[in-house]
């Protein structure tokens, strides 16, 4: 198994420049930060943007993997997003992955438009977003004129560091979406319940983890994909909890959600409140035994 951090993008840089560099000493495979305008409980709090924060992570950090968890059509144009992406991949040489989701209600969906879209149509657009985005970052030039997307002769010099592009990590919980990443993605991220701050213990999470691999699973046979080719990623914290209990606590959840088909598994950065409410000790005695884990 694989292990990754969350950092809430809610820190001043010289503050949140050591959280970065931080989580690389400690050994983690990959950290994460939120691609929102603002979120949930932080909305009224500090709250900085993913593509700057993820540059300035690039230059501070050497070797982890970093990326957003994630991008959504609420926010970004294919081709603005797929011009940062080439921008990040090049300066971090070559560690971006790029986390999509279809996003959903609320702050980010009605700040910037009068009428919100409809669950339906958020799932509509997220494929064709998805489908524009890996052309943007695989062709030179790109023309699309799709129902909700138009690229008219879009140059993209350079492409991607990383060939044939940066990897998709993309969350989805449906049927469509299941089939999104398996045509796309590299790694399917969920959250478990997609009800978010309905923290439960984590072995309740589970029989919904179960679910969902098997769904995904299903999903690549349909289209041909050896389902052993895309790395599973569960993202703790807003709906599945207790995992940064104690070391132990840490270590059993691992192990539970590999034996369920999780591949990575992400905590968030422990924060002195809620939410992710939680204590840097029990982060960094977790920090001292992953490789013992991660060879397993």
């Amino acid at each position: 198994m694989k292990f990754g951090i969350m950092i809430v993008p809610e820190d001043r840089w010289q503050t949140a420049r050591l959280k970065w560099r931080r989580a690389e000493q400690m050994g983690f495979d990959h950290a994460w930060t939120y691609d929102h305008l603002n979120w949930r409980a932080f909305r009224a709090k500090e709250w900085f943007t993913m593509v700057p924060t993820l540059t300035a992570a690039a230059v501070e950090t050497e070797r982890i993997a970093i990326g957003a968890l994630v991008s959504s059509p609420n926010l970004r144009h294919p081709v603005n997003l797929a011009k940062d992406v080439t921008t990040i991949d090049d300066i971090s040489g070559g560690r971006l992955v790029l986390g999509l989701g279809a996003g959903a209600a609320g702050f980010d969906s009605t700040m910037t438009r009068r009428n919100p879209w409809s669950r339906r149509e958020r799932t509509e657009r997220f494929a064709e977003y998805v489908e524009l985005t890996d052309r943007l970052l695989t062709q030179p030039v790109t023309t699309f004129d799709g129902s909700y997307y138009l690229a008219d002769e879009v140059h993209s010099q350079p492409l991607c560091r990383q060939e044939p592009r940066v990897p998709f990590a993309i969350a989805a919980s449906g049927p469509r979406g299941m089939r999104v990443v398996a045509r796309h993605a590299s790694t399917w991220v969920t959250t478990g319940e997609p009800n978010l701050f309905a923290s439960a213990p984590y072995e309740e999470a589970l029989p919904v983890l179960r679910q969902q691999v098997e769904a995904l699973e299903k999903a690549c046979v349909e289209i041909g994909r050896d389902p052993s080719t895309l790395s599973r990623l569960l993202v703790t914290g807003p709906t599945v909890g207790g995992v940064l209990d104690s070391p132990a606590a840490f270590f059993d959840a691992a192990g539970r959600f590999a034996e369920a088909g999780i591949t990575d598994l992400v905590v968030q950065w422990p924060r002195p409140d809620e939410p992710f409410r939680g204590r840097v000790d029990v982060l960094e005695k977790i920090a001292e035994d992953l490789d013992r884990h991660r060879s397993r």
